[in-house]
């Protein structure tokens, strides 16, 4: 389905990311995952993307696998780096030959493997420009052409400290062809209220979808901040976590603290949730019982 259509069909939205398998037993505990996430009746599910080549055929493979196998639309992460025009177009074209309806566009990072890669060889250098050739291109699927997405940082991005500068850059995002808006994870509900009204300032009207990751462990918690450019951890969640006995109870800590994420931004009449999984669904399937409610149906009301 056409994010389009589904933002028009759902008040509040609910979607899962997962990231694609690297053996062939990872594969199959990641579909036995999305078996039981499906049971969920989520709006969308999405699925991450690296700039090496295997990446790019397991992301591809596993988006197709899901629109295929499941009832559940899926969206592909593409980034800028380690791009051609050639690829870039040759990517788009696959997608479009499998059906495949909607793209989230990134920036994206070189892999760590190519620290000094030289970023004036990409065909685009900012998620804007892919946004806008994205929206070029035709989708045999739709005559809409492809559904997009686009990241914000209500942390901040990493790269662009000044934050009126990072508005800015959004906006083009927006103004390029983007539908919607998924942030990076957080987990002080403040700092979304306040970007959501800072969007609103700079005449960003797209629906913007709130991005939450439960912590599982106290090394985990450590790589969320690493891996999401230095996330700020509230003092809260430190004393939390810090007076947990194991892993076990930072776990069942770290789902309260999602769930209470997720009933206050339901509150405040967010336009959506998106669940950073890790491939697992213990933890998005016990925030919805927390929230009293057997599947996303229950927020759609």
């Amino acid at each position: 389905m056409h994010i389009q259509d589904i933002f028009a069909a759902d008040r509040q939205t609910f979607s899962f990311e997962f990231f694609p398998p690297k053996t062939d037993s990872a594969s199959h505990e990641l579909f036995s995952t999305i078996a039981q996430l499906q049971e969920l009746k989520p709006s969308f599910v999405s699925v991450t993307y690296g700039a090496g080549g295997s990446t790019r055929d397991r992301t591809h493979d596993l988006v197709v696998r899901i629109e295929r196998e499941t009832n559940l639309t899926a969206i592909s992460h593409l980034t800028c780096v380690c791009h051609s025009l050639e690829e870039m177009t040759s990517i788009l074209d696959r997608y479009a030959t499998s059906g495949i309806q909607n793209i989230l566009a990134l920036g994206g990072d070189p892999p760590k493997n190519l620290a000094n890669y030289e970023r004036k060889n990409d065909a685009f250098q900012f998620a804007d420009e892919l946004v806008k050739f994205v929206r070029s291109r035709s989708n045999m699927s739709d005559k809409r052409g492809f559904g997009i997405g686009v990241a914000g940082f209500p942390e901040g991005h990493p790269g662009t400290p000044n934050r009126l500068l990072e508005m800015e850059y959004l906006k083009r995002k927006v103004d390029a062809g983007a539908d919607y808006i998924c942030t990076q994870l957080f987990f002080e509900n403040r700092d979304f209220y306040d970007f959501r009204e800072r969007c609103d300032l700079a005449g960003i009207r797209v629906p913007i979808i709130a991005g939450i990751m439960p912590v599982s462990s106290k090394a985990g918690l450590i790589r969320m901040a690493e891996l999401s450019a230095g996330s700020r951890i509230p003092a809260a969640m430190l004393r939390g976590v810090n007076r947990c006995s194991d892993d076990a109870a930072v776990a069942h800590f770290g789902i309260h603290w999602a769930t209470e994420q997720c009933r206050a931004l339901l509150d405040h009449d967010v336009r959506g949730i998106h669940f950073y999984t890790l491939n697992k669904s213990d933890a998005t399937k016990q925030i919805y019982q927390n929230l009293g409610v057997r599947d996303s149906s229950g927020f759609r009301e």
